[in-house]
This record gives C-alpha cells, sequence and structure tokens, in this order.
C-alpha cells in the first residue's frame, strides 16, 4: 500500500481561484476589461470556427504587441503573482499530503488547466504540483512570446489525464501514451484519482474519471451559489457538488478525506481477497 498514488487532478480558474487568471493583471495592462475582452475573442473564435482557446493566446500577444509590453516569459511569471484563491486554498496540500499519508497513501497534485501554464506557476501553490498542464507560449530567440505552445480546451483535457494515469509527464510525448499497460500497472490508476472542476470545460475530464470509477468533483464560488451544478449529478456526470471553501474541516476537506479512506479500505479489502484466493 506505501506504493499506491492517489492523484489530485484540478482546474484552476473557477475551481482554485475565481475569476479568470488573465483579468487579475493581463486584461487591464492591455487597457482592456474583462468584457470587452472575452466578447471580442469570442466573436473571432465564433466568426472563423476556431477553437476559442488559441483565439485567446492569440489576442494576448496581438494586444501586448499593440500596447508594447514586454510579454517575455517572467512577465506572464510576475502577473501569476497577483492571483486570487479561494479561502483555505494555500493550507490545503500539506494537509491532505499528511492525512493521506496516515493511511499508507501517496497524494500527489496536477494541474489541468484552460489558463496559462506561466502564470499558474508564478503563484504561490505552484510548487505543490508534480505536473502543470495548462496552455502556454512559443518564445523567439529574444524570449518574447510569439506563438501558442499548448493549447488545452475542453475535449483534450482528457488526454492529460491517460497521461497521469499512465506516469507520462511530458506533453511532448505522444508514443508512451498509446502503449498498452495492464490498469494494475500503472503509476495512478483511475479508481485512485479525484478531479476538481467547476463546469463545463471540465465535464468531460469529470464525466471519464467517473466512468473509471474514481471520483468526480464539481465546485462553485460560495459567493456565487451552485448555478444549475446539481444537475451534473443528476445527468451522472459528477459524483458530488461543493462550495468551493478548501478549509480545514469544511465540506471539500471532509470529502476528500472520506475518499482517501475509501480507497485505503479497498485496497486492505483487496489484500483480504488475494490472500483467500
Amino acid at each position: 500500500m506505501d506504493n499506491v498514488t492517489v492523484a489530485i487532478v484540478y482546474d484552476f480558474d473557477g475551481t482554485l481561484s475565481p475569476g479568470n487568471m488573465q483579468e487579475y493583471d493581463f486584461i487591464p495592462s492591455v487597457g482592456k476589461n474583462n468584457e470587452q475582452f472575452w466578447d471580442y475573442t469570442n466573436s473571432i473564435a465564433r466568426e472563423q470556427d476556431a477553437d476559442p482557446i488559441l483565439v485567446y493566446l492569440w489576442r494576448m500577444i496581438r494586444e501586448a504587441q499593440s500596447k508594447e509590453l514586454p510579454i517575455k516569459r517572467e512577465d506572464f511569471v510576475n502577473s501569476g503573482r497577483n492571483i486570487k484563491l479561494f479561502k483555505g486554498v494555500r493550507d490545503w496540500f500539506g494537509r491532505i499530503n499528511s492525512y493521506g499519508a496516515s493511511q499508507g497513501l501517496n497524494i500527489e497534485h496536477y494541474i489541468i488547466s484552460s489558463g496559462m501554464k506561466e502564470m499558474i506557476e508564478g503563484t504561490d501553490i505552484a510548487r505543490e504540483f508534480k505536473q502543470i498542464y495548462a496552455c502556454s507560449f512559443l518564445y523567439d530567440e529574444n524570449g518574447v512570446a510569439c506563438w501558442p505552445a499548448v493549447s488545452v480546451n475542453y475535449t483534450n483535457k482528457t488526454q492529460f489525464i491517460f497521461k497521469i494515469n499512465k506516469g507520462i509527464d511530458s506533453v511532448f510525448e505522444s508514443k508512451l501514451i498509446n502503449k498498452f499497460v495492464p490498469e494494475e500497472d500503472r503509476p495512478v490508476q483511475f479508481r485512485h484519482m479525484i478531479y476538481f472542476g467547476d463546469g463545463t470545460t471540465d465535464i468531460p475530464c469529470m464525466k471519464l474519471v467517473k466512468e473509471k470509477n474514481g471520483h468526480s468533483i464539481a465546485v462553485y464560488n460560495p459567493e456565487c451559489g451552485p448555478g444549475g451544478l446539481e444537475n451534473l449529478i443528476k445527468d451522472n456526470r459528477v459524483n458530488y457538488v461543493c462550495s468551493a471553501d478548501y478549509t480545514e474541516n469544511g465540506e471539500i476537506d471532509n470529502l476528500v478525506k472520506a475518499i482517501i479512506n475509501k480507497i485505503h479500505a479497498d485496497l486492505v479489502l483487496k489484500e483480504y481477497t488475494e490472500k483467500n484466493r
């Protein structure tokens, strides 16, 4: 059991942080308000039948260039330092890691986000994640962002669930992901996954993890209410819906500890079954 890993996988915007990460610093810096930036981005994507994620990455480059703003990697990282987090998030990781260890389990944390990897790396919780799968840029010879390197949209998020399942950290690696490995031999089995998301962009991942006997949790901003997320349970897409409050002894804290208890109990019962067999 000491070798069993439980992967807790998170979306970022709306899951660990209220709002979109670009709204804290970048969008105001190019002289736009949130509505202007996103409405125009979505209108271009709609008119040209394009991926909205790729279009927002393109627009970030164009807006920064028009204002002659620096858009090097460190600028995005510095922008990420301004991102706000939901209550209890900063203490969450150490607390859950310790609880998992008390049950003989190794806890790993991952991000799968349509937001920007560079900005997430600027937050003070970046060190908590084994891997951050998120949108990012290519940089030219001067270190300036020039083209999208990775785009993480609604359905292609699921590829990273399989990468976690097979222990593949690289975005570039595409051969090992298709190699057959029995589920029992994979570094992180699906039933040992917990996925956190906040809405429609996370539905493919939440549904996948749930169908593979893992646990999916839809969260909502405590200031806004669930906003219909309960339908995800009715539609059999998630296991639970909770307010995004990560404080000790809160609903999420107690729920995840209960899931860890269940994983531990299932492993103990599996050992008894194998002995009796």
